[in-house]
């Protein structure tokens, strides 16, 4: 039979309370993409595929890897919707291009296997004044190169407004 002091003991251990310095902030400010900035971005990138007779699915993400808007050009086949979603999510989760990690994650068990990841060319992360603030992901186009070549097009269109977005 268990004493309930070591239970009562053990118990106040789990809840002990952390202690804040007073110049800390008990509020975290994040930045955020809005759906205009994300809707001109996945355009831009649906555009700068279509110059190269590419028919693509776009998304963009923001900071939490939950979709802002969601293209698909109109032979794109169905597919490239979430195979780009699961290229952005990877992106964002990341804080880097997907072309950066194609090789990365090969072993058996490793963190390629979870579900929801995408770790081919295509993704790329979106930031604002040092601040990851969501991301790109394309996919059908014959290569990720060309993918992700898309993506940067459609970051590049909302460029300007990310540099001066005076966080």
């Amino acid at each position: 039979m268990r004493k309930l002091p070591l239970i009562a003991a053990s118990c106040s251990v789990l809840f002990a309370s952390p202690t804040i310095a007073a110049e800390e902030p008990v509020i975290v400010k994040i930045p955020r993409l809005t759906v205009e900035a994300s809707g001109k971005l996945a355009h831009a990138a649906m555009e700068a595929c279509r110059k190269q007779g590419i028919q693509i699915g776009v998304t963009v993400v923001d900071r939490s890897g939950d979709a802002m808007v969601v293209l698909r050009d109109t032979l794109a086949p169905r597919i490239t919707l979430e195979i780009s979603k699961q290229k952005a999510y990877t992106a964002v989760n990341f804080n880097a291009a997907t072309s950066a990690m194609v090789d990365r994650f090969t072993q058996p068990f490793s963190v390629g296997k979870v579900e929801g990841l995408v770790f081919s060319a295509g993704g790329v992360p979106i930031e604002a004044a040092g601040n990851i603030v969501g991301a790109v992901g394309v996919s059908g186009a014959a290569t990720g190169e060309q993918d992700e070549a898309c993506a940067r097009a459609g970051i590049q269109a909302i460029q300007f407004e990310l540099e001066t977005a005076g966080l």
